[in-house]
């Protein structure tokens, strides 16, 4: 080789290694639609040790992929969504709690859904061109920012329904609808059916085809992230797949491995819908290896919300068993989620894993909440809220430590002033290890009463209200709860009546 050759290409080789030392991670959230903490093979509880303890529904899923991942980083086995799907994704765009931006409930594409004695003055309209976002904070860093799967940000009329005007590069999939008309391409993924208002958009291409939704989603991510190498940018890829929602449409590639559950047909339809969001887990992986990057892309993978699984009564141990209730539940089913957070590919000489070290098949017990991701991003790719946006989220770099993080306030806030749902009109507040939910209008789902008090350090199933036992605990609490929706500047239902804004009454 001629000497000017040689030098050039060792000149080529060192250009790229100090980009790739300089560079930014690349970072993924992969977030599930639906998805607790137990539709999964991945044991996220743990016992008094902080050991992971498997139960029966760990048995009946297939997830190796989320296993794998949970091997090359920290899982957390108490991580805490809304318990819907609109206020969780804003929650991350913005690090606001849903209190806060006011998007309290799912976002119907159509119609304003408060609900009979719904807040009047919830955020409908949830996200608008020129909010703070993530997306946006990222790509004025220099971020290519790729929206990938389901949106659900603002109704169909509005800005919002287009990631696009959000702050993302690219944006496939994503539109005003909460659930896809279709799984199949053989149809149209909806379009020309009867649910064709809820088809999903950009994927003509695989139209007539027999693919499945995760599949071509994963396709598109693919290579929007191939792209993005190729133009040596450091990506941002918001990869939301509309798996596992209903409808509960089978895919016949893992039906067969639930046939002999003994689980009703819809909660196998629900099980292959996991599997297969699983399988998109481990295609996303593998590229992240062939394309040389899994040592630079932080990889975070949650759920939007409680398991949604067809498997009982939504206030019962049943769909997220042992935990008690289903999405949309003020129980703990309704809002605990699968959180893992890991670097593709550990390597102890990578500056970014350095800067955030991530410990290898770890579980972090410590409370955590959905608004976190959003100054935890930011860090992490050396990005920064502007003055005056008010973040509720707190990083999580000590957690993802494997470390306790003693300065951080062990709380968390989850108002509900909608109906109808599994639970209606109802704001629950953690603190320690202490839950209280306070319900606007008594019903036997509330045991006839405004409170139910939990402490779930030695009742983690909720099977006892301590609200009438415990008095002054109550008090303390319902304060705590009073406090943060006033912090927050929450909205609330109204008297059926007169119309007014009805506030918790402290016991």
């Amino acid at each position: 080789m001629p000497s000017v050759l040689r030098r050039l290409l060792a000149l080529t080789v060192l250009a790229t290694s100090a980009f790739a030392a300089s560079a930014p991670p690349n970072i993924v959230v992969f977030l599930v639609d639906d998805m607790g903490v137990m539709d999964t093979s991945l044991p996220f509880l743990t016992d008094e040790a902080g050991r992971a303890k498997k139960y029966p529904l760990n048995e009946y899923y297939r997830t190796p992929n989320m296993e794998r991942l949970a091997a090359r980083g920290i899982r957390f086995n108490q991580f805490n969504a809304m318990s819907v799907c609109s206020p969780t994704r804003i929650s991350i765009m913005t690090g606001q709690n849903a209190a806060r931006h006011r998007t309290t409930n799912w976002i119907n594409p159509d119609k304003d859904n408060a609900g009979p004695n719904g807040a009047p003055d919830w955020n409908w309209s949830g996200l608008k061109k020129g909010n703070v976002t993530l997306a946006a904070l990222l790509r004025q860093s220099g971020f290519r920012t790729i929206h990938v799967g389901k949106g659900h940000f603002g109704p169909r009329a509005l800005e919002g329904s287009d990631p696009s005007n959000l702050g993302f590069d690219i944006n496939v999939g994503g539109a005003s609808i909460g659930a896809p008309g279709s799984y199949f391409g053989t149809q149209n993924f909806g379009l020309g059916g009867k649910r064709s208002s809820s088809a999903v958009p950009h994927l003509a291409k695989y139209h007539g085809r027999d693919i499945h939704l995760s599949d071509a989603l994963t396709l598109e991510a693919k290579d929007h992230v191939a792209a993005a190498v190729r133009d040596r940018k450091p990506f941002f890829l918001y990869f939301a797949h509309y798996a596992v929602h209903a409808p509960f449409e089978s895919d016949p590639r893992f039906a067969p491995h639930y046939a002999n559950s003994g689980k009703p047909p819809q909660a196998q339809a629900f099980a292959t819908l996991v599997e297969g969001m699983d399988k998109s887990l481990g295609d996303l992986l593998d590229h992240l290896d062939a394309l040389g990057v899994a040592d630079n892309t932080l990889v975070i993978f949650l759920g939007d919300n409680g398991s949604d699984a067809p498997l009982g009564h939504e206030h019962a141990v049943a769909s997220s068993a042992p935990l008690r209730g289903r999405k949309g539940s003020h129980y703990e089913g309704g809002m605990r989620v699968p959180f893992i957070a890991a670097w593709a590919k550990p390597t102890a000489a990578n500056p970014n894993q350095q800067r955030l070290p991530i410990p290898t098949g770890a579980i972090q017990t410590q409370l955590a909440t959905v608004p976190d991701l959003f100054p935890t991003i930011l860090a992490a790719a050396g990005a920064s809220a502007p003055r005056g946006h008010a973040v509720d989220g707190q990083r999580l770099d000590t957690l993802l430590a494997g470390k306790r993080d003693t300065g951080r306030s062990d709380t968390f806030l989850m108002h509900y002033p909608h109906a109808p749902h599994r639970s209606d009109y109802w704001t629950s507040f953690r603190d320690g290890s202490w839950k209280v939910v306070y319900h606007y209008f008594p019903t036997a789902a509330s045991e006839n009463s405004h409170y139910q008090l939990f402490d779930l350090a030695r009742d983690p199933y909720e099977q006892t209200n301590l609200a009438t036992s415990r008095p002054a605990e109550l008090k303390r609490m319902m304060q705590g709860l009073t406090a943060a929706l006033e912090k927050h500047g929450a909205v609330y239902p109204v008297d059926p009546t007169s119309r007014a804004p009805l506030k918790p009454k402290l016991p």
